[in-house]
Order: structure tokens, then C-alpha cells, then sequence
């Protein structure tokens, strides 16, 4: 099938598609006019891909999970290397969390310092009713 039909089946922009190609994810035969021509089993192979990238994980994340992925959803085969991957980028996930409840925490803690000794005396924030300043 070609680049359009396997959009149409699958849901996927044709850019996404030649991405997922340019990062060894969707493999595409090319036919006598240049055209890429998908198998059968590209659309099984979208979908995994599009279910682990709803995961949050990366496409080098996910090349290297596809050959282990069973399914639609995927189901995927454990092996220790396989494990340790996922393992990994569940830590990083963690650690962004972790640092955006801080972030989140520190920033309310602003406003509501802000809200408790407010002023009229400055200007608004985005700075539309500043002055030019002289050059």
C-alpha cells in the first residue's frame, strides 16, 4: 500500500509516517516509480509505534522496544535489557515530575506571597503600560 493508504488506515499524518521511517521505526519498500509502498503489517507496526509514544516514550526508546512489542496495544516481551530501558525512562519521567511539582510549588508560593502584600504601584507584568525607555 502506499504513503496515503497507510494514513488513511491508520490515522497518521504522511509526515509523521516518513519520520517514523527516517528514525528506523516504519520500513517502506520503493516501488518501480519511486513510490513508497508499505506492507501488509505497517499498520500493526503504526499503531505500536503510536501506542509507545503515548507512553512518552522517544522513537530511540521505542526502536529499541519494537522487536519486543506483541499487538495492537503492544504487548511487550520481558527481557533484562528490554526492563532496564523501560526501567530508566520511568526514572526520568519521575525526576521531570519531581521537579515540576517543585517548580509548581515554588510558583504559588510567589502569588500567594504576591497577593498578601500587593501594590498598585507597580506596572502590569507584561509591560504594556511601561514608558520607552530614553536611549
Amino acid at each position: 500500500m502506499r504513503i496515503g493508504e497507510l494514513s488513511r488506515r491508520t490515522g497518521v499524518h504522511t509526515h509523521q509516517l516518513r519520520y517514523y521511517e527516517a528514525q528506523g521505526l516504519l520500513e517502506a519498500d520503493r516501488g518501480p516509480n519511486g513510490y513508497r509502498e508499505y506492507r501488509e503489517d505497517a499498520v500493526l507496526r503504526v499503531k505500536q509505534i503510536r501506542h509507545l509514544l503515548g507512553a512518552g516514550l522517544s522513537s530511540e526508546d521505542i526502536a529499541y522496544l519494537l522487536p519486543c512489542a506483541l499487538g495492537e496495544a503492544p504487548e511487550l516481551v520481558g527481557c533484562p535489557e528490554l526492563l532496564t530501558a523501560m526501567r530508566s525512562r520511568l526514572r526520568r519521567l519521575d525526576d521531570q515530575i519531581n521537579q515540576l511539582t517543585q517548580s509548581r510549588t515554588t510558583l504559588a508560593a510567589y502569588i500567594d506571597a504576591a497577593e498578601r502584600t500587593g501594590s498598585e504601584t507597580y506596572p502590569p507584568f507584561d509591560g504594556a503600560d511601561l514608558a520607552p525607555v530614553p536611549a
